[in-house]
């Protein structure tokens, strides 16, 4: 593979030092003809693999290299990817797609087979997906990915080679959003078979998008350069992308103002008002579809009891949190669901949400008094959390808020790597945790299908309920719209009052965006593709 004389230079010379010399892109680099983008990326991805990721730092990666049957505009909306046509039954349960002419980076032509081999492999179990169970809609996954179907008998065909049929187990109105998730993204068949999991290395991996990776530096950098054979290369600006593990926010604000890196995914909140100060251009904070929460794990004691999760829940001050701890716009969350999605009416509620604090920290002692919990007994339990963000600032407050229900509740708090906490999570090895979810595509069922059984194991809570999968399964089969999403709400109602997840706040998403680079659109998801962004003294 061909390394650019930019990387021989990193290279030889140390790769994080000349990074920093490097940076600025466009005009500044030694090959003036290069456009060269440097993101902070948040953390450092565990896999590019899209059928083993589930990270969205991960996601910023692979979606530039990958693109499925949809993909995203720069408003994060979904459009047209290899899909160049399609048409849906009139029950909605099946979709046929016609591909567009495209290969692979290595030339070969990607099929409507790459996408029925790349869903089997996702859903197959021996995969080992955390990720599978977001495409459950699809006719005979949640079989398949149990073990109790062979892969075959997914509802997903190759008809012809520009030909592919997906029949749902229900209308999914919300599919085309679903289709630009990285879940969905085909791979190479004929890369996969030949290498197994080292496909993903630089020297195997071949891709389909905009950009193909060459160099991957542990904790230090991913580098992508553009895939000449991309199907659209004619409109894509940037030529080279660095992305950097920004675990620390105010390193990377600092190498932002200093102009090393173009611009990072995440900062401080409680630096918002500095950095508006300081750099005032650079700032971008916009809603996000998705909030904060912890995560009980229900399968053993002292949270098996949704007395003691409740109690928990209604002492934490989330206005307190939200307003003088996060300090960027985050609103105190008393539902599962943000505000913002579409076709939901969004009243379902904790039923303490009007009560002042104080008085919730007394029914909270009341009901741990009840679950027989007290100065003999008392409440001891670990709270574990991600170091990065403003999560570590978080953590002291709401132990002091749990504290301050009785001197026998005695939390401890625990710091842990972000990709060891969630691997935690998903592996069910905690007591409770903290957590986030951004929508994967705006519709509600993308939030309430972490409570159903099935979705282990990004239903970190372990929680089942029948009742609660019973009504999402029956909104899901639902062709009126109005009723699903009252539906929908009743779950959400159920998922509230049993309490298996806490919700914080939701979030809003932050940025620094050198004012030099173009193309940017604040979105709901905070969904940016390199392919669209440039700079402005590029050329």
């Amino acid at each position: 593979m061909t390394i650019t004389r930019k990387l021989s230079l990193l290279l030889a010379a140390g790769a994080s030092a000349l990074a920093l010399t490097a940076c600025g892109g466009g005009g500044d680099n030694a090959d003036s003809d290069l456009v060269v983008l440097h993101r902070g990326n948040v953390a450092e991805p565990l896999t590019l693999d899209p059928h083993k990721a589930s990270g969205t730092w991960e996601n910023n990666i692979i979606g530039d290299m990958f693109i499925g049957l949809f993909t995203e505009n720069a408003a994060a909306e979904p459009v047209p990817g290899m899909a160049t046509d399609w048409d849906v039954t009139e029950d909605g349960l099946s979709w046929t797609f016609t591909l567009r002419d495209a290969v692979w980076s290595d030339g070969e032509p990607v099929t409507a087979s790459d996408f029925e081999y790349a869903f089997r492999r996702i859903l197959d179990p021996a995969t080992l997906a955390n990720y599978a169970s977001l495409l459950y809609p699809i006719r005979n996954a949640r079989l398949v990915n149990s073990g109790e179907l062979p892969p075959e008998e997914l509802g997903v065909t190759a008809i012809d080679d520009h030909t592919l049929r997906i029949d749902l187990e229900f209308p999914a109105p919300y599919l085309p959003g679903l289709l630009t998730h990285y879940t969905t993204f085909p791979v190479p068949q004929h890369v996969v078979e030949q290498y197994g999991d080292a496909w993903v290395q630089p020297q195997n991996i071949v891709t389909n998008g905009p950009y193909k990776l060459v160099n991957w530096r542990a904790n230090d950098f991913v580098y992508v350069e553009r895939n000449p054979l991309f199907w659209d290369n004619a409109n894509v600006c940037v030529d080279e992308v660095f992305y950097y593990p920004t675990v620390d926010n105010p390193a990377a604000e600092r190498r932002v103002r200093n102009g090393e890196l173009d611009l990072n995914t995440e900062f401080a909140g409680q630096n918002l008002e500095f950095l508006q100060r300081e750099i005032p251009d650079y700032v971008r904070v916009h809603p996000y579809l998705g909030i904060v929460y912890f995560a009980f794990n229900t399968t053993e004691p002292p949270f098996d009891d949704p007395r003691v999760r409740n109690a928990l829940s209604m002492a934490v001050d989330r206005d307190f949190i939200a307003t003088d701890i996060l300090r960027a716009g985050q609103i105190p969350a008393y539902s599962f669901v943000p505000p913002g999605v579409n076709g939901y009416p969004g009243d379902a509620r904790v039923t303490w949400e009007e009560i002042p604090v104080e008085e919730r920290r007394e029914m909270a002692r009341e009901l741990l008094t009840e679950a027989g919990y007290g100065p003999n007994n008392p409440l001891r339990f670990e709270y574990s959390h991600r170091t990065t963000g403003d999560n570590p600032r978080v953590a002291p407050v709401v132990q002091q808020d749990w504290s301050l229900i009785a001197d026998w509740v005695q939390p401890e708090i625990v710091g842990i790597e972000t990709q060891i906490h969630y691997a935690n999570l998903r592996a069910g090895d905690y007591t409770l945790g903290d957590g986030g979810w951004i929508g994967d595509y705006n519709d509600a069922y993308n939030f309430l299908f972490l409570g159903e059984t099935d979705s282990v194991p990004m239903n970190y809570a372990r929680w089942s309920n029948p009742e609660y999968d019973a009504l999402v399964e029956q909104a899901n089969r639902t062709l009126d719209a109005e009723e699903r999403g009252d539906l929908l709400s009743d779950a959400e109602q159920i998922l509230l009052d049993e309490s298996p997840y806490m919700p914080i706040v939701y979030y809003v998403n932050k940025a620094l965006v050198n004012p030099n680079v173009t193309g940017w659109e604040d979105n709901l998801t905070h969904i940016h593709r390199t392919r669209y962004l440039c700079k402005a003294d590029a050329g």
